[in-house]
């Protein structure tokens, strides 16, 4: 039965080109990955949780510890659906059509757009709007 990898934890560095360059001969020439090499460095030289530790990996550092003002900002975005109703209106219409508001109420009222105007406001179906994307341009013009 094979053995269960222990979880990892993705990591992305830029290497000085010469240290890159030693870690790819040192992988190459021990048959090795580099992420194992740099697990294996880690695990036995890397020791956060003390002073003497910490002093030790300090000395090796090749820059000057980051302050507040070097710091990486990491943001995220959340994305929402646009999920348009069923019925809209002519304003919606134009979000969903990428239009003006004042292009769709023309093309409605020109009869080139598929609409109903109900007293003073114009609705439109999503289904008719879709139907009528998917015509040829020659029947809309």
């Amino acid at each position: 039965m094979p053995r269960k990898a222990p979880p990892q934890t993705p990591l992305y560095v830029r290497l000085p080109k010469t240290e890159g360059d030693k870690l790819d001969r040192a992988a190459a020439a021990l048959g090795v990955h580099k992420k194992d090499l740099v697990a294996g460095l880690v695990n036995r030289y890397v020791d956060p949780d003390s002073q003497h530790g910490l002093s030790a990996l300090g000395t090796l550092a090749t820059r000057r510890p980051l302050d507040t003002s070097d710091r990486v900002t990491v943001g995220s975005y959340s994305f929402q659906s646009y999920d348009p109703p069923e019925i809209m209106n002519a304003e919606q219409a134009g979000q969903f059509l990428q239009l003006e508001e004042n292009n769709v109420i023309e093309l409605a009222e020109a009869g080139k757009l598929p609409g109903k105007k109900l007293g003073p406001v114009w609705r439109f179906s999503r289904d008719a709007l879709v139907a009528w994307l998917a015509t040829p341009n020659t029947e809309r013009r």
